[in-house]
């Protein structure tokens, strides 16, 4: 069963950065967060697929300071903004879990 949960509105994104959130879903937590770059959003579970931790070293502090990639603050992974897949570090080949969103009337929307 397919469940829309809106979360923001897209303005609430700045351009270039990231933003991490937490919502209920199935009666369980769900943190992920948001990328927006240029005309682009990316979301994704905000958990390591190498050790599971959150990625973030401070709150909504999911790129590196280049905002080129999105890091792991564990252990300085790298991930690829457009598609999660990781391009450096021990989770090398292995992906961030991709979440499907939408945007409707400025507001962005998981769908799950």
């Amino acid at each position: 069963m397919t469940t829309v949960h809106t979360i923001c509105d897209l303005d609430d994104i700045p351009h270039n950065k990231a933003r991490g959130f937490s919502i209920i879903h199935n009666n369980e937590p769900l943190n992920f967060f948001i990328v927006r770059i240029k005309e682009s959003i990316y979301a994704y579970i905000n958990r390591c697929p190498h050790t599971g931790v959150n990625l973030e070293w401070m709150p909504d502090k999911f790129m590196d300071p280049g905002k080129t990639v999105i890091q792991c603050s564990t252990h300085g992974a790298r991930f690829r903004i457009d598609n999660g897949y990781c391009i450096y570090g021990p989770c090398m080949g292995q992906s961030l879990e991709k979440i499907e969103l939408q945007v409707r009337d400025n507001m962005i929307s998981l769908i799950i």
